[in-house]
């Protein structure tokens, strides 16, 4: 009987530690939405001051998105193909670039630029449909 419980446990919490580390993802699956929604948070980010005193957090917060983002979607042969799609891996690229190799330099307004103009593509293109 011990034996029994002790395994009916253990499984238990291997159900419950899959389950949650799989819930981590807060996409929906509709590729629309989540990219407007990655786009709002990403220029929220861009846009914050080099001194605020939760930088370091959104830009970790920013890198989990774009990861999760590209995780996501790059494989999914329908909307690969979109412009929409491209051009926010080009933006996703850029950002996570300079995440990666200067983490505590702020965004030169020159990569700053070419990230809203980008950003603001993606949402023409959504819009069309693309």
């Amino acid at each position: 009987m011990k034996r029994y419980l002790s395994r009916l446990l253990a499984l238990i919490l291997v159900v419950t530690v899959g389950l949650a580390g799989c819930s981590g993802d807060q996409l929906s699956g509709n590729y629309r939405q989540d990219t407007l929604t990655l786009v709002n948070s990403l220029r929220e980010t861009i846009e914050l001051p080099q001194d605020a005193p939760n930088r370091v957090s959104l830009q970790t917060e920013a890198r989990q998105k774009i990861n999760d983002f590209a995780s996501r979607y790059r494989r999914d042969d329908s909307v690969t193909k979109l412009s929409s799609f491209t051009t926010m891996r080009t933006a996703l690229n850029a950002l996570a670039g300079h995440y990666s190799s200067y983490p505590n330099r702020p965004l030169p307004q020159k990569l700053r630029d070419r990230l809203q103009q980008e950003l603001t593509q993606v949402e023409t293109a959504l819009n069309r449909g693309a």
